[in-house]
């Protein structure tokens, strides 16, 4: 397989184009894309908006998907094409419309397919529609926890007034919870997700010592 341009680099993935119409994203660690890979076509198989997965013999780190066209909602909401508060409830939306969708694996009646990194940078606007993309978080469980993360993915950034970005992250987890309403818990949820935030290897300094004031700031918006 011959790898084309290297479009994107993420915390633990490079992607690169092969040919015109697909794309490969490889890990840099030794984390098992076939399990992303099934996750995507089972949520795919409900409906979910996501690029669809091209089988193959490849390494266990590679996954191969179609190329999507267009900006990711990150891009557009920094470039004045999307509203931060479209943003946010866009996010939301996303999120209600997977907690939607029954576990894959779990018996529990309650559990739900999560991604667990669902924010603007890895949603895609493309002419079909937002497509969420970058699964390689995902888990079962419950959606609370989905939510929380979201919430607190932004809020660092809206937390942190060294980052120009700040107000409108703060505009976007505003709308976020708005959209959420009572699907967002702000209690054990949002403490767990604190948590989960804290132990990810990929954060930085300046990202964790963020961490208190990002979960205060979901709790007064969402007041």
């Amino acid at each position: 397989m011959e790898l084309g341009e290297l479009l994107g680099s993420g915390r633990s993935a490079d992607v690169y184009t092969i040919g015109e119409d697909l794309v490969l994203r490889r890990y840099r660690s030794d984390l098992d894309a076939r399990r992303e890979a099934a996750v995507i076509g089972y949520v795919a198989a409900h409906g979910y908006p996501v690029p669809r997965v091209h089988p193959g013999d490849q390494p266990a780190t590679d996954l191969v998907m179609e190329r999507l066209t267009g900006p990711t909602m990150l891009h557009a909401m920094l470039g004045g094409e999307l509203s931060p508060e479209a943003a946010g409830d866009g996010i939301a939306r996303l999120l209600l419309r997977l907690h939607r969708i029954p576990a894959r694996c779990s018996a529990d009646p309650r559990d739900r397919v999560l991604h667990l990194d669902l924010h603007p940078d890895n949603v895609m606007l493309t002419p079909r529609g937002p497509m969420v993309i970058d699964w390689s978080n995902t888990e079962e469980g419950l959606p609370e926890e989905d939510c929380a993360i979201s919430a607190m993915i932004l809020a660092q950034v809206a937390a942190d007034d060294e980052d120009g970005r700040a107000p409108a992250a703060r505009a976007a987890v505003s709308a976020l919870l708005a959209g959420l309403g009572a699907a967002m818990d702000y209690g054990d949820a949002l403490e767990r997700a604190r948590d989960r935030r804290g132990a990810n290897s990929t954060m930085t300094a300046r990202e964790l010592s963020l961490l208190d004031a990002a979960t205060a700031l979901v709790r007064e918006l969402g007041r």
